[in-house]
């Protein structure tokens, strides 16, 4: 029944921006913490943000001065702007849901910084 759908992605330019939006159904998502996710070609998938339900983010150190990340209850949205990109970001970006203690997973969205 949880549905994450991702949109977004695309190619951009180093020192370009995207921002990324996860449209959430299925559960109460005003109530349940939710992030960012991003698995690069040939690596380990690794977190990039959370947000709880109260609105407290974490970011990883490589994206916290560049990344943010946000939400909006009224549209059940999860937003990621990413600002000043570089080909490290390359990756396949999915949103995550923390239902009840369970992860969620979308089915990603693919960002590629290239000039």
């Amino acid at each position: 029944q949880v549905q994450l759908v991702e949109s977004g992605g695309g190619l951009v330019q180093p020192g370009g921006s995207l921002r990324l939006s996860c449209a959430a159904s299925g559960f109460i998502f005003s109530t349940q913490a939710m992030g960012w996710y991003r698995q690069a070609p040939g690596k380990e998938r690794e977190l990039v943000a959370r947000i709880s339900y109260g609105g407290s983010t974490d970011y990883v150190g490589s994206v916290e001065d560049r990344f943010t990340i946000s939400r909006d209850n009224a549209k059940n949205t999860e937003y990621l702007q990413m600002n000043s990109l570089k080909p490290e970001d390359t990756a396949v970006y999915y949103c995550n849901a923390r239902v009840w203690g369970r992860n969620y997973w979308g089915q990603g969205t693919l960002v590629t910084v290239s000039p």
